[in-house]
């Protein structure tokens, strides 16, 4: 059996972006290792993970582009669904995150809205799709 188990974002300083996580979207913390190169945040089936720059240059032996370095955020980005969308929204921005663009609602009845975290991960913050 095949699953979907973690979401690593190389960054720049392991601790810092876990205290983001933490702060602004109420994850508990997992683990970390004594090196402060790896750590994970308990976030519900997935595990979000972050790993340091240089632990993703030694498992990447070419190399990679860091997302902090890019102009614009990677196509790619991390989806928080929230029951209460406005006060979760609120918690984000005063832990850091920058508005990319507000929470709208979508023509399905969805609202949603997008902000980037220090090392510029895109993150979508949304209602629950309706069925």
């Amino acid at each position: 059996m095949l699953s979907y188990a973690y979401t690593i974002l190389y960054v720049q300083d392991v601790e810092r972006s876990l205290d983001f996580f933490e702060q602004a979207f109420g994850f508990q913390r997992k683990f970390i290792t004594p090196e402060k190169d790896y750590a994970e945040l308990v976030t519900g089936a997935t595990t979000l993970a972050m790993a340091s720059l240089e632990l993703g240059a030694s498992n990447l032996k070419t190399g990679f582009s860091a997302i902090g370095h890019l102009d614009k955020p990677v196509g790619i980005e991390l989806a928080f669904v929230s029951d209460d969308l406005d006060q979760d929204w609120k918690r984000a921005v005063d832990a850091g995150a920058l508005v990319l663009e507000d929470i709208s609602t979508k023509p399905w009845g969805q609202r949603v809205g997008y902000l980037t975290e220090a090392n510029g991960c895109l993150i979508e913050m949304c209602t629950p799709m309706s069925s």
